[in-house]
């Protein structure tokens, strides 16, 4: 990865222009929404339920009654993460009137289940110049872009940290710098601060965990190359946006499952158009209908299930790949807050060790998975990360101190397989988004990745904006 990163410095010309020129047609681009979060204090979700189920019961007795078409939200979102809530934040705040209904609690699914990093993606950066990909580079603008509007937007649960790469061996050195100083070139205006290098005497005073020396090689450390990307407390942003939402007059429910969906035919011969939603709410043990003229399926790693609900021989849209992360004791991280990155494990994957609320979060994996309610980390997932950790750290790091697991499912949009049948596998596989209009209208949204969920929702609701003819804000 990193010898390609400094590859990439030489290559200019190509490279630099396609920058350049996304660079300038995304700086003209029509609209940059942002929207401040609000506090996610209990007092901020107080009577959230009652006010959302009474707006139900309400829009019920209208539809009942024909009056005024009152009784039809104008956008049912299905699914309460990161992608749903930001997808009924940015509709609200456009005017539209907004359903959100979530099976569970908000940011109980994989939302929650972060690194905990909001990140521009420099493994994106080498994918897009090696390759020259400009969907890639696409995809790390958008990237560093969304960074800054999310760091602003949630100041008081997003704030930056500072990286350390580990340096073994000379030729690492430029390699890691300029893999990284291309970084800050792209992100331009977007970054955070400069990457530098760091002597061994400065960075073990910053991580005095970090190892002098490597057990297997003997190889000492050179230095450590930093750079500054984001940090933010994924559950409570989440829970934060559904509250924003709220505040904005959206209609918001959790514990509230989706049973089925209301297909209708809306002309003789014509095609069926899902028109609503069928729901349990699981806590008052009530049955209601939830009517919207356009249905967005948000539901992660269980949007397929949700297309099924429409048309059971759907083809799948969704694949899944569980990612572990381990919490160890803070002494493991920096005494100074500082984050690090294993850049080379055993099997060429990238494991991070950072510092959170007092102890140390370290992953993650990346590996296919079957879609489960609630995935478990595996102890071979656990080794992996522990392995990691033992080549670039000095203490002792055993399987005991490990505090707790978990694991999340990434809801990557689905790689077709190639011309001879091989599919890629799952750290191959894109982290851009897709936003499909599929079985019976449903608008479903599926990859992305937390740092550009305002992105995804911007782009799901202009999609249904453009069909409920809302003019653009």
């Amino acid at each position: 990865m990193w010898t390609r990163l400094a590859l990439m410095m030489g290559t200019g010309g190509a490279g630099t222009y396609a920058y350049a020129s996304y660079a300038a047609e995304a700086a003209s681009s029509k609209r940059n929404v942002t929207h401040e979060l609000i506090d996610d204090s209990p007092a901020a979700s107080l009577n959230l339920r009652k006010r959302a189920l009474d707006n139900f019961r309400a829009a019920a007795r209208s539809y009942r009654n024909k009056k005024d078409n009152q009784g039809t939200f104008d956008v049912l979102v299905i699914g309460g993460g990161a992608t749903g809530a930001g997808v009924a934040l940015d509709a609200a705040t456009r005017g539209l009137k907004v359903a959100l209904i979530e099976r569970d609690d908000f940011a109980s699914g994989t939302s929650s289940k972060s690194t905990k990093l909001v990140h521009g993606g420099v493994r994106y950066l080498e994918k897009a110049v090696f390759d020259q990909d400009v969907d890639q580079l696409k995809l790390v603008f958008e990237a560093l872009k969304e960074r800054k509007t999310f760091l602003e937007n949630a100041r008081h649960l997003a704030s930056s940290i500072f990286i350390q790469l580990p340096c073994y061996d000379w030729k690492d050195v430029p390699m890691y710098w300029a893999g990284l100083k291309l970084y800050d070139i792209v992100a331009g205006m977007q970054g955070l601060t400069w990457s530098r290098f760091v002597f061994p005497e400065e960075a073990m005073r910053d991580f005095p965990t970090l190892r002098r020396v490597q057990p297997d090689s003997g190889a000492s450390l050179k230095g450590v190359v930093t750079y500054c990307d984001g940090q933010f407390d994924d559950a409570r942003v989440n829970v934060s946006l559904a509250l924003t939402a709220a505040m904005a007059g959206a209609s918001v429910l959790n514990h509230a499952e989706v049973e089925g969906l209301i297909i209708e035919t809306l002309e003789k011969g014509g095609a069926p158009v899902c028109k609503g939603a069928k729901v349990y709410d699981k806590i008052s043990g009530r049955r209601f209908d939830v009517r919207a003229k356009r249905v967005v399926n948000a539901a992660g790693p269980f949007a397929d299930g949700v297309r099924k609900l429409a048309n059971r021989n759907s083809t799948p849209m969704i694949r899944p790949s569980a990612g572990t992360h381990i919490t160890l004791p803070g002494y493991y991280a920096s005494n100074v807050g500082t984050g690090m990155i294993v850049p080379k494990t055993r099997d060429g994957r990238v494991v991070f060790l950072i510092p959170w609320l007092g102890a140390a979060v370290a992953g993650t994996t990346d590996a296919d998975s079957p879609v489960t309610d609630a995935p478990q980390a595996s102890g071979s997932d656990v080794e992996f990360i522990l392995d990691a950790l033992r080549d670039n750290l000095s203490i002792d790091v055993r399987r005991e101190d490990v505090l707790s697991t978990w694991c999340g499912l990434r809801p990557l949009a689905g790689a077709p397989a190639d011309e001879h049948g091989r599919v890629k596998d799952s750290a191959s596989t894109s982290r851009d988004h897709i936003v499909n209009v599929g079985e019976a209208g449903i608008v479903t949204i599926a990859g992305g990745k937390w740092t550009t969920y305002r992105k995804m929702a911007e782009d799901v609701v202009d999609c249904v904006a453009g069909t409920l003819k809302v003019p653009d804000t």
